[in-house]
C-alpha cells in the first residue's frame, strides 16, 4: 500500500512539470503560427490610425545610479506624444536631486515627489492621478525600452476597447554570471512560453510589472493598484480579468531589465513572486469559484495544483535522503525522486521546449540560442528554487497581516512587511 502511494507521487511530480511543458509548447506555438509568423520585426513599429498622449509613469526608490539613463533611453521612443512621471517613493538616496534636474532638463519629465516609502503600488496610483492621459505605459526605475516598444504596447489599447492592459516582452541586460545566463534562456523558454501559451488559451497569470501598459478607464473601475499585495502586478492582472477586462501580451514591446545575480537576491526576488501568487489564490478564492468566472478557473486549478507539486517533491526528497542511512523499512526507500526512465524523458521534454522557445524568440533577440547551453542546468537551479519558495510562501502568506502597506526595501525590487 504504502509502496503504491510512493509510486503515486513519483508518477505525480513527473507528470505535472511534463504535461504543463507540452501544454505551453503547443499554446506557445500556436500563439506564434497565428500572431507572430508573419508579423513585422521589432525595428518596425506598428502603423498607428491615432496616437494619442501617453504616460509613461516610472515609480523610484533609491533609483539614482539607474534614472538618468532610464529617462534619456525614454526620450528616444519614436513615438511622438508621452510624457515622463516620475515618482519618487520616499528615497533615501539622491534620487529626489535627479528627478528635479531631469525634470527642468526636460520638458516632457515631470516629477512627482511622496514624502514616504509607501510601495510601488501606491507610486504608481498617484502617478496614474497625476497622468494626462488615458493610456499608461509603466516601468521599473532601471528598465531600459526599445525605441518603438511605447508604439507597440499601445496598440492592442487603441485597436480593442476591451483590452485592460498589455505586457511586453524584458530581455536581460547582466549577463556574467551562471544565474544571469539561466536567466535569459528562463525569460525565453518559460516566461515568454507561458504567456504566448495562456494569450492563446484566453487569460494570463501575471503582467510584467517592469513593462505593461493601462487603459486608465480599466484601473479607475478597480480602484488601481492593491497596496497591500506584495507583487502588485499579480493582483492587478487577476483583479482586471475577473472585472472582464482583457490582457494582451506582445512580445514585439522589447525592455531591458536588471535582475540579482545572487542567490541571496534571487532568493528574496522568487519568494516575493511566490508570495504573491499565494495572496492572490487565497484573497479571491470566493469571487474565483462564481460560475461568471469560469474562464479563470485554469489559472487558479494550474497554481494550486503547482502547490501540491512542490509539496509531494520536497516529500519524496525527504524520503530519498532518508532512506540514504537505511532506518526505513524497504518498500519506503528511493533510489531517487524520479525513476531513472521518467527522469530521462522528462529532461528530453525540457529541452525541446527549451529549444522550441529559444528558435521562436530569436527573432527578437537573434543569438539567444547560444544560451540554450545553460539551460541545462535550468531544472536543477530553478525547479529546486521554486520548490523551496513555494513551501515558504505559503505559510507565509497564510499569517501575513492584511492592510499593511508592501513597501520598497531595495532597488531591486524587494519588499518588506
Amino acid at each position: 500500500m504504502i509502496s503504491d502511494a510512493i509510486k503515486s507521487m513519483q508518477a505525480f511530480t513527473f507528470l505535472y512539470p511534463a504535461v504543463m511543458a507540452i501544454f505551453w509548447m503547443g499554446g506557445g506555438l500556436y500563439y506564434y503560427w497565428r500572431n507572430e509568423r508573419h508579423s513585422p520585426g521589432v525595428d518596425s513599429p506598428p502603423l498607428l490610425k491615432n496616437q494619442p498622449l501617453v504616460s509613461i509613469l516610472v515609480p523610484c526608490h533609491n533609483e539614482g545610479d539607474n534614472i538618468e539613463e532610464v529617462v534619456e533611453t525614454l526620450l528616444l521612443q519614436h513615438y511622438p506624444m508621452f510624457e515622463i512621471l516620475l515618482i519618487n517613493d520616499g528615497s533615501a538616496d539622491d534620487t529626489a536631486e535627479y528627478l528635479d534636474r531631469l525634470s527642468e532638463k526636460h520638458d516632457q519629465v515631470r516629477a512627482v515627489h511622496l514624502d514616504r516609502n509607501l510601495g510601488k503600488a501606491n507610486a504608481l496610483r498617484m502617478g496614474a492621478l497625476a497622468a494626462r492621459s488615458e493610456y499608461l505605459v509603466c516601468i521599473d526605475g532601471d528598465a531600459l525600452l526599445h525605441p518603438d516598444a511605447v508604439a507597440w504596447l499601445v496598440a492592442p489599447l487603441l485597436e480593442n476597447p476591451r483590452i485592460g492592459a498589455v505586457t511586453g516582452n524584458p530581455r536581460i541586460r547582466n549577463r556574467s554570471t551562471l544565474l544571469g545566463k539561466l536567466q535569459v534562456g528562463e525569460f525565453s523558454s518559460i516566461i515568454g512560453m507561458i504567456k504566448r501559451a495562456q494569450q492563446a488559451y484566453g487569460r494570463l497569470f501575471t503582467i510584467s510589472g517592469v513593462i505593461c501598459a493601462f487603459r486608465k478607464q480599466a484601473l479607475h473601475e478597480i480602484d488601481y493598484w492593491a497596496t497591500d499585495m506584495m507583487t502588485e502586478d499579480i493582483d492587478v492582472s487577476w483583479r482586471l480579468q475577473m472585472a472582464k477586462w482583457r490582457l494582451y501580451y506582445e512580445p514585439h514591446a522589447l525592455c531591458y531589465i536588471l535582475m540579482p545575480e545572487t542567490l541571496k537576491g534571487l532568493w528574496k526576488q522568487r519568494l516575493r513572486w511566490a508570495q504573491g501568487g499565494t495572496e492572490v489564490v487565497l484573497r479571491y478564492f470566493r469571487r474565483i469559484i462564481r460560475p461568471t468566472q469560469l474562464r479563470m478557473w485554469p489559472l487558479y486549478l494550474e497554481y494550486l495544483v503547482s502547490v501540491i507539486w512542490a509539496y509531494v517533491m520536497v516529500s519524496l526528497l525527504l524520503l530519498w535522503g532518508v532512506g540514504l542511512f537505511g532506518i526505513l523499512p524497504e518498500e519506503w526507500t528511493l533510489k531517487g525522486p524520479y525513476p531513472r526512465s521518467y527522469g530521462l524523458l522528462l529532461a528530453l521534454i525540457c529541452l525541446t521546449q527549451f529549444c522550441v522557445s529559444l528558435l521562436i524568440d530569436s527573432r527578437y533577440e537573434p543569438k539567444v540560442g547560444r544560451h540554450y547551453y545553460w539551460l541545462i542546468w535550468y531544472p536543477i537551479v530553478y525547479w529546486l528554487l521554486s520548490m523551496l519558495t513555494t513551501l515558504v510562501a505559503f505559510p507565509k502568506t497564510l499569517f501575513r497581516r492584511r492592510g499593511k502597506f508592501a513597501t520598497w526595501t531595495s532597488t531591486d525590487r524587494g519588499y518588506k512587511e
